[in-house]
């Protein structure tokens, strides 16, 4: 038997009344009840309170001396709680403790960080004793939340076929958008691992050497700036891989097990239904404005510039005279049909950085609906009642307007659309709503350097045929900039879980695709030489993705920042601070690696 417990403090219950028990945990608060003591005793599974009572005078004793977070052992009887005592929000709420023995296993100090009540602390503070933050409850319960949805995915990746394996950390550097983080090799002087971004290469290569399903929880590291949804550094994706797949097979093998699992730990929560729906980006991008839409948000954005060409608003109508790219979209918002919110609305664009938000608002007079504001005026109310009636609105409604070319002010809109959903309290609670992001544009144009360029992923199949493919050139640029790829997101709730595609597995069209993009044959070869070599070997089709394990965590606990289910994460800066990381290396480190550090130029002042 254990020498330090005989249960946990969340096992107890009124079964075990009258038993002679051991426990051992943290104290969690001391309360003093004139003449009797209470302590709560917490560890990894709950609460159990602990009672001592004078007639135990070496045992209460002991007691007065506990302080928060001391490390204690403690024999007594399992007692009922009195019917007013009882406290239903804790597992062993209708027990406590009576204690006749304690010993203090190890002595707490003044905490820089207090674990009771959870109060708000600075992040510094919160990280850099992350051992304490880590005992308060809602994290506690955040980390044991993750193991147990990695545990999920593991069981369901194999009972759908899939096998797990590891791939190298130490890997090649591989040019996939974000810096990488070097290794340098003392066996080699002067050459470099790097870790890898993602095992995006390798675990094409598992297909071509003839595993059929793969998948890996796997670590991924990249050198760049932190976001809410991204932790710096480091971060875990539910890496798969399958072969001799179509888009709709990949799709018809995830869907249950994200569905499964999010049904698992949503609690009270709806999980959509699948086959989850699927958005051709374009169609994203003017209904929502962003291509990772939040379809909680019932609003849809609608093209309304025909209403607004030669019209009397004569901002609109010149800008649509002038130039044939502008367009006007409609956001509509049931329920904001009032000057306030619609001058609201207009505030919140200006400290956005927009010249403004037009509006038209829907009031009833005499039986009749008429469209008011200043818009409505300008355009009449011939126009004003076609917008109305194209956008199904009725009396106590509103819409607002942009206008403009679209790819200078769809990201606006799209937080426009957000800021409307979430004021008028449109956005469905209680709900996860997947959908898929499919038909990605393949090439774009680069302004800049005024070429055709990738989109998003070069290494995706074009969703042309092959044949065509092949005899395209650059003077076919209309055609080119059309093309969509096999590439696709799925999204939930407003958060891209995962990007991935049908690979191009057949080295000529990948030569034309980088030849389009305006890279040589060699510049391919020297770059991806190894992916190229084993295509030529008979390469499957193959396709697959990578859902972010740290997103969906944060999804089901409710939370909006990933070191809230993080076990040890890093500052926005990509600090270590609980173990002072990065740090310099020792001169015989650095000796050994044939490395010399050379500090960072300093600039002049008026540089």
């Amino acid at each position: 038997m254990n020498s330090y417990r005989t249960h946990t403090c969340g096992a107890l219950s009124l079964s075990h009344a009258a038993e002679t028990v051991t426990l051992s945990g943290w104290v969690h608060r001391v309360r003093d009840h004139g003449g009797l003591l209470f302590v709560d005793l917490r560890d990894n599974y709950g609460l159990t309170q602990l009672v001592f009572d004078p007639d135990f005078a070496e045992a209460f004793a002991a007691a007065e001396r506990l302080r928060a977070e001391y490390v204690i052992r403690v024999t007594g009887k399992v007692v009922a709680r009195d019917k007013e005592a009882v406290n239903p929000n804790l597992s062993t709420g209708e027990i406590e403790v009576q204690v006749t023995a304690v010993e203090v296993l190890s002595v707490a100090q003044d905490l820089p960080l207090p674990v009771f009540g959870e109060p708000d602390y600075p992040e510094d503070i919160r990280l850099s004793y992350r051992f304490l933050d880590l005992r308060r409850e809602t994290l506690h319960k955040n980390i044991l939340l993750r193991s147990q949805i990695i545990a999920s995915i593991r069981r369901r990746m194999t009972e759908a076929g899939f096998n797990e394996f590891q791939t190298p950390i130490l890997t090649a550097s591989s040019p996939e958008g974000a810096r990488d983080f070097l290794v340098p090799s003392r066996v080699h002087p002067g050459k470099f691992y790097a870790l890898p971004q993602a095992p995006q290469q390798f675990k094409q290569l598992i297909m071509v050497a003839g595993f059929d399903r793969y998948f890996q929880i796997a670590p991924c590291f990249r050198d760049e700036d932190a976001r809410a949804d991204r932790s710096p550094g480091e971060f875990y994706q539910l890496d798969v891989e399958m072969s001799f797949v179509d888009q709709d097979d990949v799709f018809s093998a995830i869907e249950p097990i994200l569905h499964g699992l999010f049904t698992e730990f949503a609690g009270d929560k709806k999980v959509s239904d699948y086959p989850f729906v699927r958005i051709p980006y374009a169609e994203s991008m003017r209904k929502y404005g962003n291509d990772k839409p939040d379809l909680r948000n019932p609003i849809e954005m609608s093209g309304v510039t025909e209403h607004f060409a030669g019209s009397g608003f004569k901002v609109f109508a010149n800008m649509i005279a002038n130039d044939p790219k502008v367009e006007v979209w409609a956001i509509p918002a049931p329920g904001g049909g009032n000057r306030a919110f619609c001058d609201r609305m207009n505030g919140w664009a200006q400290g956005e950085g927009q010249p403004g938000l037009g509006y038209i608002f829907w009031r009833g007079e005499n039986g009749v609906v008429e469209g008011a504001g200043p818009l409505a005026k300008n355009i009449g109310p011939e126009r004003t009642e076609a917008i109305r009636t194209q956008l199904g609105l009725k009396e106590g409604d509103a819409a607002f307007f942009v206008a403009g070319v679209p790819a200078k002010f769809t990201s606006f809109a799209g937080l426009a659309r957000t800021r409307v959903g979430t004021e008028l309290g449109l956005v469905e609670e209680g709900v996860f709503k997947f959908a898929w992001v499919v038909d990605f544009p393949m090439y774009e144009w680069n302004e800049d350097e005024k070429r055709i360029d990738f989109s998003h992923n070069p290494f995706s199949m074009p969703n042309f045929d092959h044949d065509a493919f092949l005899a395209l050139d650059n003077n076919d640029a209309e055609t080119i900039l059309g093309m969509t790829a096999f590439q696709y997101d799925i999204v939930c709730n407003g958060i891209e879980l995962s990007s991935g595609a049908i690979r191009n597995h057949k080295p000529e069209i990948m030569y034309k695709a980088f030849e389009i993009a305006g890279y040589d044959k060699s510049v391919v070869e020297t770059k991806f030489g190894g992916m190229l070599n084993a295509f030529k070997c008979g390469a499957p089709p193959h396709g697959g993705l990578a859902p972010g394990v740290d997103r969906m965590v944060m999804l089901l606990a409710g939370v909006e920042n990933l070191r809230e289910v993080t076990m040890f994460p890093m500052t926005q800066q990509a600090q270590d601070l609980l173990m002072q990381a990065p740090a310099e290396a020792t001169p015989q480190q650095l000796k050994e690696l044939h490395i010399r550090v050379v500090p960072p130029l300093e600039r002049k002042k008026g540089a």
